[in-house]
């Protein structure tokens, strides 16, 4: 990862950070800032995390200036700018991961959990998203969760928990990171988005109809796919 990026992701993180400090209660919610947690199948950055009496919020926030096209399903979505187009990482599908950690390092039910991407810069949207996909009324759409989910006491608790959970904010915790993420990606028997084993399937229609792929484990919950590159 480039120091660019580097940049531009903290610089995204941090405005999400600013922006629930003044637009939500914080008697109400908590919000808890760039946490690393330690699970089953390595280790996961999680941007925010904002816990309530109304759920566990759990949010990826991207720094990004340009032309977004996408939808839930796509592994990849598209940002255009002038005189370059790349892709990223489906953003919902990275976030999963994040719910799952939350889920696993606190036990709670997986419906108590949302899941949010907040969009930050000079970008606009240029196919539907889901609605908890944003670049504005982030916190309108939190405050519309209105049930009440825990209790005062089970929120203290979930608080406390995430804050002993969490590793350190250190440049090891980094590093530690990186080469977990490196191993999760590079590998085909674990998918990393859910940790459960990754099956090679052959596909049965399409484009690519008979070809080989390592598909999820958990499939249809976790639709995770890879390319298959062949025996050694």
């Amino acid at each position: 990862m480039s120091l660019l990026a580097l940049i531009k992701g903290w610089a995204g993180e941090t405005m999400g950070a600013a922006a629930h400090w003044v637009l939500l209660d914080r008697t109400i919610y908590t919000s808890l800032n760039n946490i690393t947690l330690q699970i089953s199948n390595g280790t996961t950055q999680i941007d925010h995390v904002i816990v309530s009496r109304f759920g566990i919020f759990v949010i990826e926030a991207k720094n990004i200036d340009g032309w977004i096209f996408g939808d839930e399903k796509s592994a990849q979505w598209s940002v255009v700018r002038p005189g370059r187009k790349y892709r990223i990482q489906n953003p919902l599908r990275q976030n999963y991961r994040h719910v799952r950690a939350i889920v696993e390092t606190l036990g709670v039910d997986e419906h108590k959990v949302q899941s949010m991407v907040m969009f930050w810069g000079e970008c606009e949207f240029k196919t539907a998203m889901p609605a908890n996909v944003m670049r504005e009324g982030y916190a309108t759409y939190i405050k519309s969760f209105s049930q009440v989910v825990f209790s005062d006491t089970e929120v203290q608790e979930l608080i406390a928990a995430l804050r002993s959970g969490a590793m350190p904010k250190t440049l090891g915790t980094r590093q530690a990171h990186l080469a977990s993420l490196d191993a999760r990606l590079g590998s085909t028997t674990t998918c990393p988005r859910c940790g459960s084993p990754l099956i090679l399937r052959t596909a049965k229609t399409g484009a690519n109809a008979g070809g080989k792929f390592y598909g999820c484990g958990g499939y249809p919950r976790c639709k995770y796919t890879m390319a298959y590159q062949g025996d050694a």
